[in-house]
């Protein structure tokens, strides 16, 4: 059990902490903000405070909580059909993948259901190893996939080093011109050396033996590291010339995350697979699945693919699916994203980073953003550890859930943020760097 006093915490959390094993923790240093009900934008803990979240939890409330639409088709699916194997035929598991296919180029044809992202991932690496009969993967060192075993190795963050128990997987920098590993000045420059990087890696691990590329469109764990213009064209560009699969993992960046239905749209580029989770249904029923290029679809036809999950296609996930994109469409939540983050979020980031020096860069788009904080702007320094706990706290003080990873602020609220939360958010992320700079002396 972890080491908490009974005196100071709810019988919830007292619960949590004696039977609960947590992912990613210490299992004696535990979280104690405990979350009761979330309606539109907001959530209440339980001992009835509003927050406003600026987390969408794990980036994925895309539609926000309660949304009725979605609450409705899930109740109303369980009265009909809770569960059915995957081996049969359901209406609203072909509507799911009609309307999710309904957004990607014509190209695509097949929708494989799983039951989160990294499954997703997991799959599409085998999709791409069946397809041309090699094995490597190359991913990015700044990145995550999942916590399966292959999709955890084509992971690039410290999650994957005791956890590399799967073969053939290869990692390249990708673009980050703040911190560019190029020596580059430029976007230009940084997204010509990093595709130069990537095309040598290729060559010196051998073509013939990469299966795939796997890279998410705006890595976002990593740090919504938005990829320069040409990149992902560049990348394109060179799985075809060596005949490799280009698989975008869309599983945070997609579904309104970043303004579009899929981040990659406006960069000329049609992968062969395509992964996918969270948004497609705002997590309200758990459901992944990868978007199958036609080319590859047919090299099944009369070949089993040797893969298949319990749940794949759940009636509760499909009627969960089929009712959010519904309603984005009816709603226009991805327009409303795309609206906020140029006219609310952006500009309102930017300005917080010319008022206060403990902000080093500003990057994102739609509600998918990261404020960057540094100890010193010239040296780029990233802020303590220390100093992000202190404002994380008094984040969540002044009302306002924030993802915090490593020296950033994700700013990542749902798709249906208004004008005026979003402007109440960035307010709060104001007066708590000008709170902590105050506290610690600019936070050196």
């Amino acid at each position: 059990m972890a080491n908490i006093s009974s005196a100071a915490v709810s019988p919830v959390v007292e619960a949590d902490h004696a039977y609960v094993f947590h992912s990613w923790s210490a299992q004696g240093t535990l979280p104690s903000f405990a979350v009761d009900r979330a309606a539109g934008c907001y959530v209440w803990d339980d001992s009835g405070r509003q927050y406003l979240d600026f987390s969408s939890q794990l980036i994925y409330a895309n539609i926000g909580y309660a949304h009725p639409r979605v609450v409705a088709a899930i109740q109303e699916q369980a009265a009909k059909l809770a569960t059915i194997s995957p081996g049969t035929v359901n209406a609203q598991r072909a509507e799911a993948a009609r309307l999710i296919l309904s957004h990607l180029d014509g190209s695509f044809a097949k929708i494989f259901f799983t039951n989160g992202g990294a499954d997703a991932n997991e799959n599409a690496i085998r999709l791409a190893r069946l397809f041309t009969g090699r094995a490597k993967v190359i991913s990015h060192y700044r990145s995550y996939h999942g916590n399966t075993g292959a999709a955890i190795c084509a992971s690039g963050d410290w999650r994957r080093i005791p956890n590399e128990f799967a073969r053939g997987h290869v990692h390249v920098f990708g673009p980050y011109l703040y911190r560019s590993e190029f020596w580059a000045s430029t976007p230009e420059e940084e997204c010509e050396r990093a595709l130069r990087h990537l095309e040598r890696v290729i060559q010196a691990e051998g073509p013939e033996t990469v299966a795939a590329i796997l890279f998410e469109s705006i890595p976002g764990t990593a740090g919504i590291l938005v990829p320069p213009p040409g990149y992902l064209a560049g990348v394109r560009s060179i799985a075809d010339k060596y005949g490799i699969v280009l698989i975008l993992d869309e599983v945070m960046a997609g579904f309104g995350r970043a303004g579009q239905w899929f981040a990659f749209e406006d960069d000329n580029v049609v992968p062969d697979l395509v992964t996918f989770a969270k948004g497609v249904n705002s997590g309200y029923v758990p459901v992944g699945g990868v978007a199958i290029s036609e080319s590859i679809a047919d090299s099944f036809t009369d070949r089993v693919f040797p893969g298949g999950l319990t749940y794949s296609g759940h009636p509760l996930g499909a009627a969960a699916v089929v009712a959010n994109i519904t309603a984005m469409e009816d709603e226009g939540v991805i327009e409303n994203a795309a609206h906020i983050g140029d006219h609310v979020l952006g500009p309102e980031l930017l300005a917080l980073a010319r008022r206060h020096p403990v902000v080093g860069e500003v990057r994102g788009a739609g509600v998918f953003w990261a404020v960057e904080l540094v100890s010193d702007r010239t040296t780029r320094e990233p802020l303590t550890p220390v100093a992000m706990s202190a404002l994380k706290q008094t984040l969540l003080d002044r009302g306002l859930i924030p993802i915090i990873q490593e020296n950033r602020i994700h700013v990542v609220p749902p798709c249906i943020v208004t004008a005026a939360q979003a402007h109440a958010g960035v307010a709060i992320i104001d007066a708590a760097l000008t709170e902590i700079e105050d506290s610690v002396g600019a936070i050196r």
